[in-house]
């Protein structure tokens, strides 16, 4: 009997330091898009990994700094009010992604120009880091041509 209470103490020991942790996928986007709405421009970057990459059409930026200043920095203040539609996610121990449509108000560039209307399909992928924090690794926007908004 002793011999089978080792066992089992073992047993849920090992269980107990297995490392099954998943981080709720749909908090850390909100997380990311309230910081993007919020114009929190280092807490955006703060969620980039250092070899994260950014798609965008024919654009692709990578590695944090570049993502950083040609996506964040440069795009941040000529949008507003970023939602998202979600389709698709899944997480597991190391990686987790969410995929859907976006829409996004378009800012005018001058007093006299329109407001617009942005739509397309996103997929935002996010890896655990071996400091055990989620980082965004990779994020694809395709986006249809922007509309003026009525």
């Amino acid at each position: 009997m002793k011999a089978y209470g080792f066992v089992l103490l073992v047993a849920l020991f090992a269980s107990g330091c297995s490392s099954t942790d998943t981080v709720n996928i749909q908090d850390l986007n909100q997380q990311f898009i309230g910081a993007w709405n919020n114009k929190d421009t280092e807490k955006v970057i703060g969620f980039l990994a250092e070899d994260v990459h950014f798609l965008q059409g024919n654009t692709h930026f990578k590695g944090k700094s570049e993502v950083a200043q040609k996506w964040v920095r440069e795009t941040m203040p000529t949008l507003a009010d970023l939602k998202t539609n979600v389709v698709s996610s899944a997480v597991d121990n190391q990686t987790a992604y969410e995929a859907g449509t976006y829409s996004v108000d378009v800012l005018p560039e001058g007093p006299q120009q329109p407001r617009g209307y942005g739509e397309g399909n996103f997929i935002l992928l996010w890896k655990k880091g071996t400091d055990n924090t989620w980082k965004l690794n990779y994020a694809q926007l395709e986006g249809l041509p922007v509309q003026v908004k009525q």
